[in-house]
């Protein structure tokens, strides 16, 4: 096995403990993405949140959505929205899988017997 360098050790590191603005470095894709498209940058990071309830995403993917849809001006009530918006599409498991998720991502405490 080579040695890793001390930038890849630290980047790696970053990204493994969730620190966003590493991995939007790292990938350098959300950029690219919202260049493509006519959205703002706010309602594009609503509809990729969307786009994680109706994908059942993990965790890490709503930590890093919900940051940025914070970053770019959405309301965590915005967020809820989307939630709403979705749950006749996805359907009720998803949302109720997704609404812990953005709970967390939004540095809410979970409600008893929740994981």
């Amino acid at each position: 096995m080579g040695v890793v360098g001390a930038d890849t050790h630290r980047t790696l590191s970053g990204v493994a403990t969730g620190d966003m603005t590493l991995l939007d470095e790292a990938l350098g894709l959300r950029e690219a993405q919202l260049a493509e498209t006519s959205l703002d940058s706010r309602t594009f990071a609503l509809v990729k949140i969307a786009a994680l309830i109706a994908l059942d995403a993990p965790p890490a993917s709503y930590a890093w959505q919900v940051a940025n849809a914070l970053g770019d001006g959405a309301t965590p009530e915005d967020i809820l929205a989307v939630l709403r918006a979705v749950a006749p599409q996805v359907g009720g498991p998803r949302v109720v899988a997704a609404a812990p998720e953005i709970m967390v991502a939004l540095g809410l405490s979970l409600p008893d017997g929740v994981e």
